[in-house]
């Protein structure tokens, strides 16, 4: 495994139809169903930053913007903005795509990952090269989630 990676190394793109059976009482897409295709993206993302075994840990700043609808295209977007000693940040987005391949925000969350060893035990992720000021910006945004998670944990939130 290398010591450290891009953040294009990882980054992951998936495609749903959203079907009858992924939609709630009010005609929408169930924010479940949504919520577990944006895991399935943050535990690949980070499996492909790691080369191994990833749990899901947190999820913060869960937003739903924007409802999507039966026959919608949805595209979900992550990819690892942040490393810890054991654990990583992703952030996923997720779109509404039209016909004409224009691409609408519908949700966005930030997902924490821990990588683990072969007896379950969290170990060391690789480290994260920064190439541009967006990345640079997206990682000080991270550390600063990573001190209100923390701050929520000590008084019991």
């Amino acid at each position: 495994m290398p010591d450290e990676k891009k953040m294009e190394d990882s980054r992951v793109e998936t495609i749903h139809v959203v079907r009858p059976n992924h939609l709630n009482a009010a005609g929408r897409l169930f924010g479940g169903i949504l919520m577990q295709w944006m895991d399935e993206v943050a535990g690949f993302v980070a499996r492909r930053h790691t080369c191994g075994k990833v749990i899901t840990a947190s999820v913060d700043n869960l937003r739903f913007m924007k409802g999507a609808y039966q026959n919608d295209m949805i595209v979900i977007i992550g990819k690892v903005i942040y490393v810890g000693n054991t654990s990583m940040e992703v952030r996923v987005d997720t779109y509404r795509e039209s016909l004409d391949g224009m691409r609408s925000p519908i949700n966005r969350a930030y997902f924490t990952m821990v990588s683990l060893d072969d007896n379950d035990k969290p170990k060391r992720v690789p480290r994260l090269i920064i190439e541009t000021e967006q990345q640079k910006g997206d990682w000080e945004a991270a550390e600063k989630r990573k001190q209100m998670r923390m701050l929520r944990k000590e008084e019991g939130f």
